[in-house]
């Protein structure tokens, strides 16, 4: 018998290119009962004795027509065959091509990169890698800032990104030396394992340095479930260093729950207990946060988590949101964004077995033959949450109590000086587009290494500086203010909540620019304020993206701008400062320079016609598109 990859693979008749590859067909119930089916099949390694794709333990269910097979997307077939997203990106990246082949590039998304290239170059295809860390609740160590910053400089474009989901994206890398920088990461414990790719992304929590118990539980719960959700299968280290484990002691309520199969939840024996083969439909992501801070924006994320405490402030449980997504499609009605809704409270002790079989029921019955209707909000949208709910309470093992009574809902910056309860600051520092670049980038790391911080990142796409001593903060002030930093009272409040993706030029499905066209949009809005007679402390929440997956989160947004074609955009209305409402969309085809046309009558009635205090967003909610579109048709002008 030969073995290999600790699986059970046997040769057939002495040929070791045939053999016998144990592999599950997933789970099925009967009888109220979930029972795991095995079937034996023969698979053909590659020649050459490599590390060859024949290790399959196919988590796709099994039907009860096992004459009908279920259509797949070709992005299944890639995973199922890719010997746990190993197979052939390991061979891809030893090749001297400057680029990877197709299957490749849907696998190197696991190990969190993304294959680009500068379409402005219209000589060649000059391709290079982005590559996207993971970072639960936005936490860098100075260590690891410190090392990504000279990586920027040594590998990428000089600049460090800062995303909406708590992560450094850096740009540019070349293929020749993705394994360096990735080890480089790795050694220096940080991660980019997961942060793209059919599975659990980065938890978001919120990013301030309180020592407050329900802001240290959140966070500890963000770090908790993304362990949980960690693949287990060793892949990524066995890509980018030679299989060296660089794993940290896990909590045991982390190991109990992945390991606990009580109510048919795993894989036994399989390398990957909860993802098994083909991991998840689509993309998954986690926020967790406590009540009333929604700087995480809780309900755009698959599963929303939020701390309850009692009245002496002490953490007694959860409640869970589910069915959040925010991608579409342009002229597709059947695709849309969505608000997850209340699925109910559990006890702090049953949090990660409950999130865990969230994922299994996504993992079982999302969509996995069109890739544009695998997230969890069409599972939901065409369930129904009740159905949804029964399901998720067969493999969490028990019945879900009603959600808790919250406050309301507001978004925090967290930008300028705050105690953080322990005796020390923190700083936050309002970023551009979350574009670390130029004297700004040299000014922080001089400040992160002379005072050896730890820094977060927020899910707005700024910088938190922690753990500052008293003596220290007129030091820092005035370095930020020599660096070009800006106070936070004198950044415009447009700037302070807006955002946008990175768009053009590397990214391969934008269609219109943002962040490299969102100054002067912002500049274009300030402009109107000032024409139609709003004051300078005044504000919308503007979010701009270049192709409708809504990477910066429009369709939450008072004002969003979605790119759908070349300097023309979508326009969305209605979102709430606090993002609670789902926007609507108003306009398509918005040509930029036709951008006054449609935002000095929305604004100037906005300023004429509100309620005391009422937000863009419920001005628009109120009078309604129809109203609306009118108001714009018969614009002639500030009066």
């Amino acid at each position: 018998m030969t073995t290999s990859f600790g699986a059970s693979n046997t040769a057939i008749g002495g040929d070791p290119k045939l053999r016998i590859a144990r592999s599950f067909d997933g789970l099925r119930s009967a009888s109220n009962s979930l029972l795991l089916s095995r079937r034996t099949q023969v698979v053909r390694t590659s020649a050459g004795g490599g590390a060859a794709p024949f290790i399959r333990a196919v988590s796709t269910p099994a039907k009860a027509d096992t004459s009908v097979v279920q259509k797949r997307s070709k992005v299944e077939i890639i995973k199922e065959n890719s010997n746990y997203i190993r197979y052939p990106l390991n061979e891809e990246l030893l090749t001297d091509a400057p680029n990877v082949n197709e299957a490749a590039t849907q696998l190197i998304k696991f190990h969190g990169s993304y294959q680009q290239y500068n379409r402005e170059d219209r000589s060649t295809r000059s391709y290079s890698f982005m590559l996207r860390t993971k970072n639960p609740c936005g936490k860098v160590s100075n260590k690891l800032y410190l090392v990504m910053d000279d990586l920027a400089d040594q590998f990428g474009i000089g600049t460090l990104r800062l995303t909406t989901r708590q992560t450094f994206q850096l740009h540019g890398v070349s293929k020749k030396n993705l394994k360096t920088v990735v080890s480089d990461i790795i050694r220096n414990m940080g991660s980019t394992l997961g942060a793209c790719g059919d599975l659990n992304r980065n938890v978001l929590a919120p990013a301030a340095p309180y020592t407050r118990k329900d802001y240290l539980f959140a966070q500890k719960t963000a770090e908790n479930i993304a362990a949980l959700l960690t693949p287990q299968s060793g892949f990524y280290y066995d890509v980018w260093v030679d299989g060296e484990k660089f794993i940290t002691a896990e909590p045991p309520e982390v190991v109990e729950a992945r390991n606990d199969n009580s109510h048919g939840t795993n894989f036994p024996d399989s390398p990957e207990p909860i993802y098994g083969t083909q991991f998840l439909p689509r993309k998954f992501k986690v926020a967790v946060t406590v009540p009333s801070d929604n700087s995480v924006d809780i309900f755009t994320n698959d599963v929303g988590v939020v701390v309850v405490s009692d009245a002496n402030g002490e953490p007694q449980g959860f409640n869970i949101y589910v069915g959040g997504g925010m991608g579409r499609t342009h002229r597709l009605e059947s695709t849309f964004p969505k608000l997850s809704e209340p699925l109910g409270y559990v006890p702090k002790e049953d949090i990660l077995h409950a999130v865990k079989a969230i994922v299994v029921t996504q993992r079982e019955n999302g969509r996995r033959d069109d890739r544009k209707y695998s997230r969890m909000k069409y599972l939901l949208s065409t369930w129904g949450i009740e159905k949804f709910k029964a399901v998720v309470e067969q493999y969490y093992g028990k019945k879900f109590e009603p959600c808790k009574d919250l406050p309301d809902w507001e978004f925090k910056s967290y930008l300028g000086w705050h105690e953080q309860g322990d005796g020390g600051l923190f700083c936050g520092i309002h970023v551009d587009s979350g574009r670390i670049k130029g004297t700004m980038k040299k000014t922080l790391r001089e400040i992160i290494e002379k005072y050896n911080l730890n820094v977060r990142i927020t899910p707005n796409q700024n910088i938190i500086l922690c753990d500052i001593q008293q003596a220290w903060k007129d030091p820092i002030n005035s370095a930020l203010a020599q660096g070009g930093f800006l106070n936070p009272e004198d950044v415009d409040p447009l700037n302070i909540t807006a955002m946008a993706c990175p768009a053009f030029p590397l990214c391969s499905l934008a269609i219109g620019e943002a962040e490299r066209g969102i100054p002067d949009m912002l500049k274009r809005v300030r402009a109107v304020f000032q024409k139609v007679g709003l004051k300078h402390d005044e504000s919308v929440v503007v979010r701009v993206t270049g192709c409708p997956n809504g990477c910066a989160r429009p369709y939450m947004a008072e004002l969003g701008l979605v790119g759908d074609g070349p300097n023309s955009y979508q326009i969305w209305l209605g979102g709430t400062p606090n993002q609670t409402t789902l926007a609507k969309t108003f306009k398509d085809k918005v040509k930029l320079q036709d951008l006054e046309k449609v935002l000095e009558p929305l604004f100037f009635h906005w300023k004429s016609r509100r309620l005391s205090d009422e937000s863009f967003g419920a001005f628009t909610n109120r009078t309604g598109k129809e109203k609306l579109l009118e108001l714009v048709d018969k614009w002639e002008g500030v009066p």
